[in-house]
């Protein structure tokens, strides 16, 4: 899990799925960076504490507004997925696939190339590794279901009582 993710999971949510616009204004704001430079400022991860605590206040307002419109991001990013894979399973097309091919031997290659001493570690990589593992998470999302939706399944599972045979 991301830090963004720990501490402000609304925001973090709406970042990965169709309303990724309404969170990349609300973070813009609350840290002072323009809406261009967001991703690149949260996958950096130096953020100070006041812009932290921004993060968290924007958190909250996204929340808070997200409840007036009658939005559940959670439920808007499955089916921005689910239509994602229906167009696929009707269209056929060889993109999707290759870009998959594609991010995660670059992710991993990236990985293992800085593991194995043959990159030096510097900010631009940095945000490359950053960029790559949140567009891999997708990818996985893609294929193979996000776990937001097991995690969801097991809390419902934790939270029923038992029938006795």
């Amino acid at each position: 899990m991301s830090w963004i993710e720990q501490i402000a999971p609304t925001i973090a949510t709406a970042l990965g799925g169709p309303l990724a616009g309404l969170a990349v204004d609300a973070v813009s704001k609350a840290i002072g960076v323009d809406p261009k430079d967001v991703q690149d400022t949260i996958n950096s991860g130096k953020l100070s504490a006041e812009q932290i605590v921004s993060i968290q206040q924007a958190e909250l307002t996204l929340k808070t507004k997200a409840q007036e419109m009658g939005l559940d991001f959670e439920q808007l990013a499955v089916t921005d997925r689910k239509s994602a894979r229906d167009m696929q399973m009707s269209v056929k097309s060889w993109i999707p696939p290759i870009l998959a091919i594609g991010i995660t031997i670059g992710f991993f290659g990236i990985m293992y190339g800085m593991m194995s001493g043959h990159f030096q570690s510097s900010e631009a990589l940095m945000m490359l590794i950053g960029s790559l593992g949140t567009a891999w998470t997708g990818v996985i999302s893609f294929y193979f279901g996000s776990s937001a939706s097991s995690q969801a399944k097991d809390q419902l599972l934790h939270q029923s009582t038992p029938v006795a045979k």
